[in-house]
This record gives structure tokens, C-alpha cells and sequence, in this order.
């Protein structure tokens, strides 16, 4: 878009970036309750066992089950994208992600129906993973091709902002629950509250997603003719290097692994000998994500005007090496110090990555496979991050000295990958929209990029 863009086409951008919003936000709330779920009530319902470890391991195992449906969910949601259109895929994934968590909130018991209460779970958890999958993508590609030019870095951050939102608006129903309700009722009927409310979510993002015209971009291409065939073949033969990029860049997803995953096992669990309590621990994703909720919409601003990059490797470097400090904060039973630093580090400097992949993965991919690279690399990316707290339990044991320098050295070494990554990257955030993805393209001129930029602000200001 330029400043010659109609009010009816702005007014759809200011509509695909509350699409993307209210969509992420629906399909991490969902996502993130599963996580919470699996952890306080599944393994007594689910996966009786007269070993409560084993019942707890068996629990968890079925949120892993989500990340490993991922990968999958790409090749398949990003092929479905780029034929069918952007919006198609994001209703389909609206769709899938919240059946699937109103079923889990019906599901029988294990004492009601025996062993297909599990497998049931199971099911509905790869359904879970699989959907997920193509949301971040598709509407990343959505808002970014709705956008105006010279805005896509803000417009695309609003994606990111609602995955945060989803997960406290998560632990903002199931913990007082889980807090509040007798343990009796919790088990036998309350913890199918948070799941059923999804219900409500779902028809406001579908009316919403209703509402949002196909983006220019895939339009265009359906009105020539030029939608392809097989977009995963293309992506793979054209793109090949800038999807591992991606692949690297994803592996940030170390950070909130080890604020949230690593971190609360090494903070709450009694065989690494912390001691901080459950309940003041858990509000270490809630105040991050606040935080981050703030933060993002003011970096993918940034990123506007300095370029994607640079905030991409700064809050990568920044981001590891806070890692240390807050693993130390843990190690010396500093609550404070740990609840500070980790707010620091992952609401706040992390945020320099998360805010700006929505815009900077699908600007780095052209429009007839932008779906399917960035669904597939992204998602390849995060499921390998899913292993990493196994690795992290494996290298610093319970009763093992320096965890937190071993943890921190790791996760520092992988933001110095992710960094790196970034910075083998094409910068793109002056790249006209007609030529994202294409490695020659040429940058529009910083004066002319920040004149078009202006024109932009006043024209969505009036729509």
C-alpha cells in the first residue's frame, strides 16, 4: 500500500491485524491451557497409575505430542495457504483449534470409559499441534500483506502480541480456579471450565476473520492465474537457504523454554533443592507476558524505521546472556532477582526477536510459497527447542554443580546461532511488497521509504 491507498483498504489493514490477534490469541489460550492442564489434573483422570510418576510423565507426554504434530501441520495448513488463500487457512486453524479444545473439556474419564479416554486426549492434542501450526504463518502473511508499506513491522506485531495475551488470559482463568475451587470439584468438573470458555473466543475471532478481505497479494495472484500447484516443492527449490535461516532464527524459542519450562522445574522441584514455592513462581509467565504485551507493538514499531535486524540480533545476544543471570538469581534462591531478571529477559529483551519475526520470516519469502516456507521452518525450528529441556535435565542433573552456568552456556550458544542466522539475512524492511522474496530486489531510498512512511501514518489515521 501507498499513501494513494483508498480508506476501505487501510480500514482492512487495521481488520487483518485484529484478525491476527484475536486468532492468536484464541489458539495459544487454548494451546496454553492443555500446558496447565496436563500438569495439574490429567494424570489423576487420564492416566491413573498406581506410580504417580509414571502418570505424570504419561500427562505430559501428550503436550509434547502437540509440537510433534507441528511440523506436520505446516506441510500441509502452508500448502493450503498458498492455494487456497490466507484467509481460508486461518478460518480452517480457528476452526480445528477450538473444536478440538471444547472436545477435550467433554471428554469422559478414564473411569468412565477406560483406555480411549487417553487415546481420545491424545487425538484431540495432535489436533491441537497440527492447527497451530499454520496460525502463526498464515496470519503473519495476512497482516503483512494487508499492511501499509512502511508499517508491516507494527501491523505483523499484533500476531505475536496475541499469542502473549493467550497466555495469560490462560493463567487468567485456570489459575483461580485451580486456586480457588475444593480439589474435589476441581478434578471431577472444573477444570473443563477454561476449555469450555473457548467456545465464546472462537465465534468472536470467526466473526472477525469473516470480516477480513483475501490479502492484495494472494488476490492478485488467483486473478493471473499464478497460484501454484505444489508451493512446499517451490519453497524448498528457491528458498531452501533462507528457510534453514528461519529454522535458526526459530531456535529462540529457547528463551521462554528456559524461563518457563527449565526454569520452573529447577525453581519448584525438590531434587534440585531451590525451593520456590509453585504459586509465586507461576507469575513469572504471567508479568513477563505483560511486560511483552507492552513492548512488542513499540519494537515492531522500531523495526519500521531501523531495519528487522537489529533488533532481531541484539534481543537474541541480550537475551542469552541474561539467561546466566537469571539462572544464577535461581541458584541463590533470590525470588526477587529471579522474578526482576526474568522479566528483563524475556518480557522485555527477547521481545526484540519475538515483536519482529511476524514481519521479517514472510518478507524474507515470495507470496506464491511465503506460507508454507515460513509454516515449515518456523514450526522445524520450535519443535527442536520442544527437546531441549531433556537435553537441559541431562547435562545438569538434580544434585550436579554449576546448573545454571551449564544451562545458561547452552542457551547463550543457541541466541549466538539464532544471531548469526539474522545476521546472514537480507535486510527487508524497505523491500517494496511486490518485491519481498526476491534476493536482488532493491531497497527503496531511506528518503522516499520515510516520505511513503508519513503518508501511511495520516492515511490509516483517517480510515
Amino acid at each position: 500500500m501507498t499513501s494513494g491507498d483508498s480508506p476501505k483498504l487501510l480500514r482492512q489493514s487495521k481488520i487483518a491485524a485484529a484478525s491476527g490477534w484475536i486468532g492468536s490469541t484464541l489458539e495459544y489460550y487454548d494451546f496454553f491451557i492443555y500446558a496447565t492442564a496436563a500438569s495439574l489434573v490429567f494424570p489423576q483422570i487420564f492416566f491413573p497409575s498406581q506410580n504417580p510418576t509414571v502418570a505424570i510423565v504419561a500427562s505430559l507426554a501428550t503436550y509434547g505430542v502437540g509440537y510433534v504434530a507441528r511440523p506436520i501441520g505446516a506441510f500441509v495448513l502452508g500448502h493450503y495457504g498458498d492455494t487456497h488463500g490466507r484467509k481460508s487457512v486461518l478460518v480452517l486453524c480457528l476452526i480445528l483449534m477450538g473444536c478440538s479444545t471444547v472436545l477435550v473439556g467433554l471428554l469422559p474419564t478414564y473411569q468412565q470409559i477406560g483406555v480411549w479416554a487417553p487415546a481420545l486426549l491424545v487425538a484431540l492434542r495432535l489436533m491441537q499441534g497440527f492447527a497451530v501450526a499454520g496460525e502463526i504463518s498464515g496470519a503473519s502473511s495476512m497482516v503483512l500483506e494487508h499492511a501499509p508499506f512502511g508499517r508491516r513491522g507494527f501491523f505483523a506485531s499484533f500476531t505475536l502480541q496475541g499469542v502473549q495475551t493467550g497466555q495469560i488470559l490462560a493463567a487468567a482463568v485456570f489459575l483461580p480456579i485451580a486456586a480457588y475451587m475444593p480439589k474435589e470439584d476441581f478434578n471431577a468438573w472444573g477444570w473443563r471450565i477454561p476449555f469450555l470458555l473457548s467456545f465464546l473466543v472462537l465465534v468472536v475471532a470467526y466473526l472477525i476473520r469473516r470480516e477480513v478481505a483475501e490479502s492484495p497479494a494472494f488476490a492478485k495472484e488467483s486473478q493471473q492465474g499464478a497460484v501454484p500447484k505444489a508451493p512446499v516443492l517451490q519453497a524448498f527449490k528457491t528458498s531452501w537457504a533462507d528457510m534453514l535461516r528461519v529454522i535458526l532464527m526459530a531456535l529462540m524459542n529457547t528463551i521462554p523454554v528456559v524461563a518457563t519450562i527449565f526454569g520452573a522445574a529447577y525453581a519448584v522441584q525438590p531434587a534440585y533443592g531451590i525451593g520456590f514455592r509453585p504459586d509465586v513462581y507461576l507469575w513469572i509467565p504471567v508479568l513477563g507476558n505483560i511486560a511483552a504485551i507492552i513492548v512488542i507493538p513499540l519494537i515492531g514499531n522500531l523495526s519500521d524505521k531501523i531495519g528487522r535486524r537489529p533488533p532481531m540480533i541484539i534481543g537474541a545476544l541480550g537475551s542469552g546472556l541474561l539467561a546466566f543471570a537469571y539462572l544464577y538469581a535461581i541458584s541463590i534462591k533470590s525470588v526477587p532477582m529471579a522474578i526482576a531478571l526474568s522479566i528483563l529477559m524475556w518480557g522485555l529483551v527477547y521481545q526484540g526477536y519475538n515483536a519482529v519475526f511476524p514481519s521479517f520470516y514472510p518478507e524474507l519469502f515470495q507470496t506464491r510459497y511465503r506460507v508454507s516456507a515460513m509454516a515449515i521452518a518456523q514450526n522445524i525450528g520450535t519443535m527442536i527447542t520442544a527437546l531441549l529441556p531433556a537435553l537441559f535435565a541431562t547435562v545438569a542433573p538434580p544434585g550436579s554443580t554449576n546448573v545454571a552456568f551449564t544451562v545458561g552456556a547452552i542457551a547463550f550458544g543457541v541466541t549466538v546461532i539464532s544471531a548469526l542466522a539474522a545476521f546472514s539475512a537480507r535486510e527487508t524492511y524497505r523491500i517494496a511488497a511486490n518485491d519481498l522474496g526476491n534476493p536482488d530486489a532493491v531497497p527503496i531510498e531511506k528518503q522516499d521509504y520515510e516520505r511513503q512512511r508519513a503518508a501511511s501514518f495520516a492515511g490509516v489515521a483517517a480510515a
